[in-house]
């Protein structure tokens, strides 16, 4: 009597083919954290002021601010999985002790900078939602922001949950507005992925765009919120890991310049091509949605706005925290860290400066942030022996060196017409 080999059972591969799902699913999200950052009130102020002074004259500088935001937060998703370190830790262990400390004055006051959008903007959306006046509404943004940052205290999975939820409710908030207004004019829009400009005002704005969509500090808080997961073993599971973190980085990413996207062509339709007024402010941007569009498309604003303000307060002092613990590696209590960070935009509210003027600023500031956390990125995502088989392709490399240099460039020729002009 004849036997045949028994099949061989098809679980033999499953538990690889298990592990790698995990290890994928377990990548995914850091992004999303990072998006909330780039749809932040400053982008509101920035994007508003672009679509109706200018139409749709800057798309150009908000796509190719998008892509380049997707390369730089991939290299910092990169950094995190390859040396199970932050960037900020990276630059106080093994760069010049003066070199480092520059780093971390610089990055505080990015922080600082990010803090004031955000805090304003909360601020403005909850005074047009319920009247609150500005001062205690800021107040109110710093409460609720502590407990969103309580959500890290039962691990990094309900903080990203969160914030992707609030991220939705700013992209639902501008899908409804872009249907609401009747939709961007197609031709337009694709004209103005041109790229040019219009003068200096333009040139402000431009530079704005991209301190608000590639932020700085956000460079420093992805290598973190991805190096504090546990790390992946073994080559298959690694190149997984970075799978997921490239997915995660175009997904991520992409929706928060789709929003960003939508901002600029809602200001172009209600104000450019209308002919409508605006003063640049953000409750002009609202009271004009609500006369122009009805209430609920001022409503969708206000709320959107307020999602900005509260879920990009948490990300900002999460970010804070990292910068400080890798750059001095001295951590404050968060009340300590948190006052102290906020100070400069409680200063715009209770003095009672413009704030809409205080977020174009604080982009602006938020630009020349870039190449000084850019540059350090960089430099250690091309050093083999830091970063094994992840390390950087010479074309990776070289990219991010023009980056770097592009953006420099750019914001010296602001500073010489902000000056002399």
């Amino acid at each position: 009597m004849s036997t045949s080999a028994p099949p061989k059972p098809a679980v033999e591969v499953a538990p690889a083919r298990i592990e790698v799902r995990r290890v994928r699913r377990a990548f995914y999200g850091p992004a999303f954290v990072a998006a909330v950052a780039y749809v932040d009130p400053g982008n509101f102020a920035t994007n508003f002021q672009a679509g109706a002074h200018f139409g749709y004259l800057l798309v150009w500088v908000l796509v190719l601010a998008n892509v380049v935001a997707m390369f730089i937060q991939y290299l910092s998703a990169k950094t995190g999985l390859a040396t199970g370190q932050d960037l900020p830790t990276l630059c106080g262990r093994r760069l010049p002790r003066p070199v480092a400390a520059v780093l971390w004055v610089q990055a505080e006051l990015v922080v600082m900078a990010t803090d004031l959008a955000e805090f304003v903007g909360a601020a403005i959306a909850l005074n047009l939602l319920f009247g609150v006046p500005l001062f205690p509404a800021g107040l109110a943004t710093a409460v609720i922001s502590f407990a969103l940052l309580a959500l890290q205290s039962r691990g990094y999975r309900p903080f990203e949950l969160a914030t992707t939820f609030l991220l939705a409710v700013i992209g639902f908030g501008f899908l409804y507005q872009l249907v609401a207004v009747g939709g961007p004019d197609g031709a337009q829009a694709a004209d103005g992925l041109i790229p040019r400009l219009a003068g200096t005002e333009s040139l402000t704005l431009a530079v704005g765009i991209i301190g608000a969509t590639v932020m700085p500090h956000v460079i420093y808080l992805h290598s973190a919120v991805t190096a504090r997961r546990a790390r992946p073993v073994g080559e298959r599971a690694t190149r997984a890991a970075l799978s997921a973190l490239r997915t995660d980085c175009v997904g991520g990413l992409g929706l928060a310049g789709m929003i960003n996207l939508a901002m600029l062509c809602v200001a172009a339709v209600l104000f450019h091509n209308a002919g409508q007024g605006f003063d640049g402010t953000l409750a002009a941007a609202h009271d004009s949605l609500g006369r122009l569009v009805g209430g609920m498309a001022a409503l969708a604003f206000a709320v959107a706005l307020l999602a900005s303000g509260l879920s990009s307060s948490g990300v900002g002092t999460y970010a804070g925290q990292v910068v400080m613990d890798g750059f001095i590696r001295r951590r404050l209590p968060l009340l300590l860290r948190r006052g102290l960070t906020m100070l400069p935009a409680l200063v715009v509210l209770g003095l009672g400066i413009s704030p809409d003027d205080a977020l174009i600023a604080s982009q602006v500031v938020l630009s020349f942030g870039i190449p000084f956390a850019l540059a350090p990125l960089v430099y250690f995502t091309s050093r083999r022996t830091l970063m094994g088989k992840l390390v950087n392709r010479r074309v990776t490399t070289w990219t991010g060196i023009v980056i770097c240099t592009a953006l420099s460039a750019l914001n010296m020729y602001l500073l010489v017409q902000l000056l002399f002009t």
